[in-house]
């Protein structure tokens, strides 16, 4: 048997990979989306995925996506391949689905997902830089290489489709968009981001290009004494909640920088909206709070919240605050803004009030029997008081007037759908070991928000 040679090396991987040839040439039809109709575009995308489903397999080509630890190695990554070669056409028409009426929204969120992405793969492999804060796997030099290659791509796109835009407007929206996406794109997530990357960044920048100057300047005056109380305020009650242990520091510290961003909203109006959940889940984390330890289904650190669940249950609240006094669309954020701490409030009840007083819940995709405060699970007691909790949020910001009926009937089925979506992504993607519960509440709050939006901008809320 022969023996290996002691300064052998292992063949280093390729950096432009057939995959990534295979998403970043695919990228040159975007350029013809304005000579198409987006009835044209769409079957443009699905003959792409026809293609990647039975003509690719017939070549002789590796499609495999690889590490840096695997090239290192010697070995592929064991990741299916075909997952990001089907879902790439996949994004793309659902891109094109989701924003018809704004297929510069399609071309730039396109650009980001492929040249971004790709970008950010040959450089990170390219460069031995330093790992990232919150995932060690994600170099900084390929997470800045996605920022700067999706922005350009997406402004050269972008300007390409839609020339009317401003230039320097466009810049920054590109460049936002970029950033969220790299972010996205780095996090540690079983998830693959052909999906979530498109996904996050298309909703991102449909809403970025909403943003109007003159509606800031509309609000101005309103807004020199509001910043004063916004920090005075959530300072205060920030403080307070930290002394009485709701959250932790890190969780007093996030907190008060969303809160400042929700008050600036619409004021004291929009602030009640978070207090209100805020509230109503700390209350239902310190019920039975004995019984669900004594389980092992409790909260951690006694029930306070870390800068982790702030974000996951606010984030998404805040951003469509901001955007109540950045765009001329402010009664349909608004009812996005109570939807988002709606679906907050039914899904941090729910998930308490079922660990307390429900001893059997069952898993929503099966029904099959399962422990209480299993991920997935639901029970009559802990939907009865979700559902309750979701209620009172939505008729809080309707008596504050920040709603009418239409928009709370909006509210709160947007509110139940996000309550579902992070049941459904609880009890498969989560059980899996694929995403976080942070990452899963951010999801149902920012899909109920998502939803509102669209319901109010569809019904001229």
């Amino acid at each position: 048997m022969g023996e290996l040679k002691a300064d052998a090396q292992p063949a280093r991987t390729a950096l432009f990979t057939t995959r990534k040839t295979v998403h970043m040439s695919m990228l040159g039809f975007a350029f013809l989306l304005p000579f198409l109709t987006w009835v044209e575009a769409a079957g443009c995308a699905i003959l792409a995925l026809l293609f990647n489903l039975f003509v690719l397999p017939q070549l002789a080509t590796d499609l495999s996506k690889r590490s840096r630890a695997a090239a290192e190695a010697g070995r592929a990554a064991i990741e299916n391949h075909w997952t990001g070669i089907v879902l790439y056409p996949i994004a793309v028409l659902a891109l094109i689905l989701a924003f018809r009426s704004s297929m510069h929204v399609v071309a730039g969120v396109w650009a980001i997902m492929a040249l971004g992405d790709g970008m950010a793969g040959v450089v990170g492999e390219g460069l031995n830089g330093p790992g990232l804060p919150w995932n060690k796997a994600k170099t900084w030099p390929g997470f800045l290489a996605f920022v700067v290659a999706g922005t350009a791509g997406a402004y050269v796109l972008v300007r390409w489709i839609n020339d009317n835009l401003s230039p320097a407007r466009l810049f920054w929206v590109c460049l936002a968009t970029a950033l969220v996406g790299a972010v996205v794109e780095s996090l540690p997530v079983g998830l693959d981001d052909n999906a979530t990357v498109p996904l996050v960044c298309g909703a991102f920048m449909y809403c970025a290009f909403l943003v109007e100057p003159s509606a800031l300047d509309r609000n101005l005056p309103y807004l020199g004494r509001r910043v004063v109380l916004a920090v005075g305020i959530c300072l205060v009650f920030s403080l307070l909640a930290l002394a009485l242990k709701m959250v932790n520091v890190s969780g007093a510290m996030t907190g008060f920088i969303l809160a400042v961003a929700v008050y600036m909203g619409y004021g004291y109006k929009s602030f009640l909206i978070l207090l209100g959940f805020f509230l109503l889940g700390s209350l239902a984390t310190r019920l039975g709070y004995a019984k669900k330890a004594a389980r092992g289904v409790a909260e951690k650190r006694g029930g306070a919240r870390s800068w982790r669940e702030a974000l996951a249950n606010t984030l998404a609240g805040s951003f469509f605050a901001v955007l109540v006094i950045t765009t001329p669309q402010e009664a349909a954020f608004l009812v996005a803004m109570i939807a988002s701490f709606s679906e907050a409030a039914g899904d941090t009840v729910s998930s308490e009030i079922g660990q307390w007083l429900s001893d059997r819940a069952y898993l929503i995709t099966t029904l099959r029997p399962v422990a209480a405060g299993e991920n997935g699970a639901v029970s009559l007691s802990g939907t009865v008081a979700g559902l309750a909790a979701a209620s009172s949020i939505v008729g809080l910001g309707c008596s504050l007037g920040l709603c009418g009926g239409r928009g709370a009937a909006m509210a709160l089925a947007a509110a139940f759908a996000g309550n579902l979506l992070d049941s459904l992504l609880g009890a498969t993607f989560e059980r899996q070991g694929r995403i976080t519960n942070a990452i899963v509440n951010f999801a149902g709050t920012s899909a109920a928000g998502g939803i509102a939006l669209v319901l109010a901008l569809h019904f001229g809320i």
